[in-house]
């Protein structure tokens, strides 16, 4: 029977739902009955091994498959004319063995022997068994001849029995020790053949091919991925009806995706999913993480309830826990991919003949009539040259980055003159670290290409706003403006040229906040834009705080 799949799987669950325990009282209550036909009959009564299938039942079922388990076993025996005085008194100890069994059933895990603590409860039970007739049955004198007989030897066989039924069962679980020692490996290789898919994002495309990957490696019948809101990817059955873009629906999965611990679906109405013909019958649900922030959830599915064993358990968090690394990688790669652009932007947008010829100019044409002047701005722009190749920090104080906006800033007055007029409300206490060379590119958007297409020139305005939260950071300017549809386009990268400065730092806030930290820009034709960034502030544990 060790070697039944059913029996195996039952035997090896994490959580044994009501039915599995209703299958294993009926196993070994039938195993209880066996043990009485096969018994020797001595003086009207029966020495039999019934107590084996019981109190083993007990042992690995718990308290209700060893109670069932012995009401089976021994209404059997009660009401099935097989004769005897000790009808009744057998009856009445394979209960209570049962019921003994399954209270035991959670020290056998605890113990160090478990083999002699097997054997020492079984020899136990016999004894109380032997009290029990000794107790119940009449007449005592018969009962105590009876138990002369058979005690001993009832005794020591039958607790050599349970032993060797729970080192069976044993094997089962060595077994299955093995096969998740190969599906740890398995879930490396898996690791090992998506990891160049999830270094470059979780995305509709990525999950695709990792959720191929899975299901053409173990002997799961789908697997599927989803965000926060929706399915990534289905592959296997059911994909025809678990599309992907749809809305994640079922409350399981919701419960996964809020509270983050992983669940098991044990039957079809667990799934719950809207097709009644969905072929799939059970599940676990994995939620997946970046930086202990939900971000979805893997799900592996079979077609037959009850059947997500230990290893399928213990297979899924394996590789939740690898994908969300990988996943957190990928974040890690990006942010210094968007870093080290942003920072050959700003280096070849100063190094740029136009930028070096037009400065060097102004200060050439100051040297003669205004040469303090002139000293200040070349201060300015050695000042620049050497910020910007020094920023290879993660992030730097705001007045920092002021500091360095205003050196560009100064070269640019210079140039223009009256035409351009910078206003500073930068408060001394505002307490904000934001990401290297964020704020020039909007700034030098707003110059070039909002004040300076205006004939009279204009006015750009830099502030911040501090709160508890977050700190809020804004560049207004009264110049062209842009229409709504300019807007979209500049963020989504649909035109070329200097836009990429504003699509790199809108990547780059949602990438390391949130999508909900992206740029924000108000404009309206010939009267003015107004971008706004929002930094959240960090926790006394370094992490950010997310503001809705």
């Amino acid at each position: 029977m060790s070697k039944i799949k059913m029996f195996r799987r039952l035997v090896s669950k994490r959580n044994i739902s009501l039915r599995d325990k209703l299958i294993l009282s009926l196993i070994f209550g039938l195993y209880g009955i066996i043990g009485t036909y096969t018994g020797i009959p001595i003086d009207g009564a029966i020495a039999n091994s019934r107590v084996v299938g019981v109190f083993t039942g007990g042992l690995l079922g718990g308290p209700i498959v060893g109670v069932l388990a012995g009401v089976i076993a021994g209404l059997h025996r009660y009401l099935i004319d097989l004769g005897g005085f000790t009808s009744f008194s057998c009856a009445l100890s394979t209960i209570v063995e049962g019921v003994m069994a399954g209270f035991l059933s959670k020290r056998i895990e605890r113990s160090d022997q478990k083999l002699l603590f097997v054997l020492l409860s079984g020899m136990m039970a016999e004894f109380m068994q032997m009290a029990i007739i000794l107790l119940t049955a009449k007449p005592f004198y018969k009962a105590l001849d009876l138990v002369k007989v058979i005690g001993i030897p009832m005794i020591i066989a039958n607790a050599i029995g349970i032993t060797v039924f729970i080192a069976i069962t044993d094997s089962i679980f060595k077994d299955i020790e093995t096969a998740a020692a190969y599906q740890a490996q398995v879930a490396l290789r898996i690791a090992n053949r998506t990891l160049k898919y999830f270094r470059k994002g979780f995305n509709e495309k990525t999950a695709y091919e990792t959720a191929k990957i899975i299901k053409s490696m173990t002997d799961v019948k789908a697997v599927a991925f989803t965000d926060t809101e929706k399915i990534l990817a289905h592959v296997g059955l059911g994909e025809e009806h678990h599309l992907v873009g749809n809305p994640v629906i079922t409350a399981l999965t919701k419960d996964v995706l809020k509270k983050g611990k992983y669940k098991i679906a044990n039957t079809k109405e667990e799934i719950n999913c809207e097709n009644n013909n969905c072929k799939l019958e059970s599940a676990i649900i994995v939620p997946l993480k970046e930086k202990n922030k939900i971000i979805g959830c893997l799900k592996l599915y079979k077609d037959g309830e009850n059947s997500i064993t230990k290893v399928d358990v213990e297979l899924a968090l394996g590789l939740a826990l690898l994908f969300s690394t990988q996943i957190e990688l990928s974040k890690l790669d990006y942010q210094s991919e968007l870093l080290a652009k942003a920072e050959l932007k700003a280096l070849q947008a100063q190094i740029n003949p136009h930028f070096l010829f037009n400065a060097i100019n102004t200060i050439v044409s100051l040297i003669r009539t205004q040469p303090d002047n002139a000293r200040r701005l070349l201060i300015h722009l050695g000042n620049y040259f050497r910020k910007n190749l020094q920023q290879n920090t993660e992030e730097v104080n705001i007045h920092k980055e002021i500091e360095h906006i205003n050196s560009y800033v100064e070269i640019e007055k210079a140039r223009f003159g009256d035409n351009l007029r910078i206003i500073y409300d930068i408060p001394e206490d505002v307490d904000c670290l934001l990401p290297p060379l964020l704020l020039q590119p909007i700034v030098e958007n707003a110059i070039k290409h909002g004040v300076l297409e205006k004939i009279e020139g204009g006015t750009v305005e830099i502030l911040a706003i501090d709160s508890d939260n977050e700190t809020k950071i804004m560049v207004k300017d009264d110049g062209v403006g842009m229409s709504k549809e300019l807007i979209e386009s500049l963020l989504l990268g649909k035109i070329e040229s200097d836009s990429i400065g504003l699509i790199n730092v809108n990547n780059r806030l949602k990438n390391k906040y949130g999508e909900k930290y992206g740029l924000d820009i108000e404009s309206e034709k010939d009267k003015g834009t107004t971008v706004t960034i929002r930094i959240p502030k960090k926790t006394k544990r370094g992490q950010r705080r997310n503001v809705a």
